[in-house]
């Protein structure tokens, strides 16, 4: 019997050297059995991997890691799904940084939820492709339920639409997008009513338009002037207060200006949850001034959209219903699988900005026919069927079960601001409104270090702890000095992780300086001697 005969009756057996035949690693009908043992024994790795995980990181470094990964031959494959998951434990499992550790209290990467990995087994199996409907079918529905779950959440209106995108730098550049083209369609609109028939082209108009933003909203806003042509000397950062949330004078300020000026403000860009600090803008108080001067407000709520499903906290987000575009992340806050996330309009109208109808795959007749193309609301094509992992998170779990994790964390952080507050160890910048602490190792009273000093001490702690595997912290520069940050995303993590990080990189900091302090202290009498 020949090799293609013994595959045609048994594809699944083990006994075929699959190397030989790539359509025997072909998921279809024949070969579902040997699907479901590999899917089992991969499970079965991450499962067995992540019991016995006892800390978030091991502290390899890319000079330790990279030889390993770049001395192996792609040209030679391994032919065996166990050999390949062995090395995969060595090159990849084994160093990886793991987010369901308590102590992993980093960046804005969350645990995620069981019912949500059952999602991306499935649709990661079946890759329905999110842009047409005939390539996707009860996804496309899916998705637009969820996508009008989530207006409804916010308060968008019965006109609101959205779509799902790859993550918040995507959300905000299609939000930027939109808020561009309804601004120079106002622009022409209003040229055209003074009776002179001159109308300007776009090239004329797009070197005028502006953006409003906080000081510390996220950098994604002016990656997207960049990439619409704009500029980054487009966005205007507008001035925080000492909780680090936009100051709505300065903003009223700011938009009197660009009138008078000539300018013309295409967006206000509020944060609903900061990177850096987890501060909340006064949403209510930018939605009045948008309104006044015939703004556009946009909301980002990547990080704070889990107050959404909050059965507490949904207060915080008052105002958010008055945007005309919300960035929501569910792959932060709602403990999902990145990526996971998507950008939504009170007018659906106005995502007509991204549609282009390609014939071969979106043709006008589809819309003419009430065809649910998603591409026609998009900047992206193919798009992984990302909204099956939330629709099973609310289909088990349920929305207030995953507001109340969110809860869960932002009462965390409370706590530990409140550890900080009373350690005299630490400077804290502001109170947290979600799970964000930003603070700053100092060395005892009257040791008279020098400022940048104990900067490096506070990046020497931050690069120790990872180094040990102990725990992981981010940092971020506040005023010009450096601080240590952790984000709380994990409802596992107990005050007793905070205190015992907090006991970790104190003694690391306490120790660079005990080894620099007197160096910088003769350097500085030698300096005055002279």
């Amino acid at each position: 019997m020949s090799f293609l005969a013994q595959t045609a009756e048994d594809p699944s057996s083990d006994s075929i050297p699959v190397a030989a035949d790539g359509r025997a690693h072909l998921f279809n009908d024949r070969t579902a059995e040997r699907y479901r043992r590999s899917v089992t024994d991969g499970v079965d790795l991450v499962a067995s991997t992540v019991a016995r995980t006892d800390r978030p990181f091991t502290g390899v470094t890319p000079a330790e890691l990279a030889p390993e990964i770049s001395g192996i031959d792609l040209a030679r494959p391994l032919g065996d799904a166990d050999a390949a998951l062995e090395e995969l434990r060595s090159v990849y499992l084994k160093d990886a940084v793991y987010f369901h550790h308590p102590r992993y209290l980093a960046h804005l990467n969350c645990p995620v939820v069981i019912p949500a990995l059952l999602g991306e087994v499935v649709l990661s199996a079946v890759n329905s492709s999110l842009d047409t409907w005939d390539q996707s079918a009860g996804g496309t529905l899916i998705e637009r339920r969820l996508i009008d779950w989530t207006a409804e959440r916010i308060g968008l209106g019965d006109a609101a639409d959205g779509i799902f995108t790859s993550g918040g730098t995507q959300s905000n550049l299609q939000a930027m997008l939109l808020a561009r083209d309804e601004a120079c369609k106002l622009v022409e609109k209003e040229a055209a009513a003074t009776g002179t028939g001159e109308i300007p082209p776009k090239s004329a108009i797009l070197p005028r338009l502006r953006i409003l933003t906080s000081e510390a909203s996220h950098f994604s806003i002016q990656k997207a002037a960049a990439i619409l042509g704009l500029g980054y000397e487009a966005v205007i950062p507008v001035p925080c207060d000492q909780d680090r949330r936009m100051r709505t004078v300065v903003l009223a300020r700011e938009l009197d200006r660009c009138r008078r000026e000539n300018q013309v403000v295409m967006a206000v860009v509020a944060t609903a949850g900061t990177t850096d600090f987890g501060s909340i803008d006064p949403l209510p108080e930018i939605a009045g001034l948008c309104s006044r001067y015939g703004t556009w407000l946009h909301v980002d709520a990547a990080y704070g959209c889990g107050l959404l499903a909050s059965p507490t906290r949904r207060h915080l987000l008052n105002g958010i219903e008055r945007a005309d575009s919300v960035t929501v992340d569910y792959h932060k806050s709602f403990f999902q699988p990145v990526s996971s996330s998507a950008v939504l309009v009170r007018d659906r109208s106005t995502l007509s900005h991204a549609t282009y109808h390609a014939d071969y795959l979106n043709p006008e007749r589809s819309a003419k026919n009430l065809i649910p193309n998603q591409v026609d609301k998009s900047i992206q094509t193919t798009r992984r069927f990302d909204a099956l992992k939330l629709w099973l998170t609310l289909r088990i779990m349920g929305a207030d079960a995953i507001g109340g994790l969110f809860d869960e964390v932002v009462d965390r952080a409370a706590e530990g601001w409140s550890l900080l507050d009373t350690d005299p160890r630490y400077e804290v910048v502001t109170r947290p409104q979600l799970s964000t602490l930003v603070f700053r190792y100092v060395p005892p009273a009257g040791e008279g270090c020098d400022p940048a000093l104990v900067d490096r001490a506070n990046l020497h702690a931050r690069e120790a702890l990872a180094a040990s595997g102990e725990a992981v912290v981010a940092g971020t520069v506040v005023d010009g000095r450096h601080y240590l940050k952790f984000t709380l995303l994990n409802p596992e993590t107990s005050p007793g992780d905070i205190a015992y990080v907090l006991d970790l990189l104190a003694e690391h900091a306490g120790q660079y300086l005990a080894l620099h302090i007197e160096p910088e202290l003769s350097h500085s009498r030698a300096s005055l001697s002279h």
